[in-house]
């Protein structure tokens, strides 16, 4: 790859002119060969425009995150400590998997079973790089956070009816 600041041959893949620093990271990227491709490289998580989050502190017992994620209607909750900062996520697939049996379940606080510091993304981030993620994680919900503070959760649910949106064939208006 030539650097166009300097004219420098680079070794492809490079972010970062070898020479001269110059940023090479846009000439590497894929170019995308229909309109889903397009919108998972250029559409941000924003695009989706994540519902606004649900949050529990550590502390509450996992009796009220079942009652506030029922109440809400959401398949997680984000775990929010006193400044507001995201500190865990709890989801229906943590009360499956580390909590049915529990005795005492409703009484046990959420932070022995949260998952701890979980991936993120960013209002700005790609699609592609969400989807990347929970793809390689295993997650159907991601916290959406500005500055460690959630702003939202998107679900798998949420990227498919955006892709659907994209390859559906518009309904025409009557006027």
């Amino acid at each position: 790859m030539i650097c166009p600041a300097c004219g420098t041959t680079n070794l492809m893949g490079l972010d970062a002119c070898t020479w001269c620093g110059g940023d090479l990271s846009a000439f590497d990227r894929p170019q995308p060969a229909d309109a889903v491709e397009a919108a998972l490289v250029g559409d941000t998580v924003a695009s989706l425009r994540p519902r606004p989050p649900v949050c529990v502190p550590p502390t509450a017992d996992l009796g009220r995150a079942m009652q506030v994620m029922t109440a809400e209607g959401v398949g997680a909750v984000l775990v929010t400590d006193a400044a507001g900062q995201l500190v865990g996520i709890l989801t229906e697939r943590d009360f499956l998997t580390r909590i049915a049996g529990s005795d005492a379940l409703a009484l046990l606080p959420v932070f022995q079973f949260m998952t701890p510091h979980p991936e993120t993304v960013r209002p700005d981030d790609p699609l592609a790089f969400a989807v990347r993620l929970m793809d390689v994680g295993g997650y159907r919900h991601l916290p959406v956070v500005d500055g460690g503070r959630p702003v939202g959760v998107i679900s798998v649910r949420d990227v498919l009816r955006h892709v659907l949106d994209i390859v559906r064939p518009r309904a025409k208006v009557r006027g």
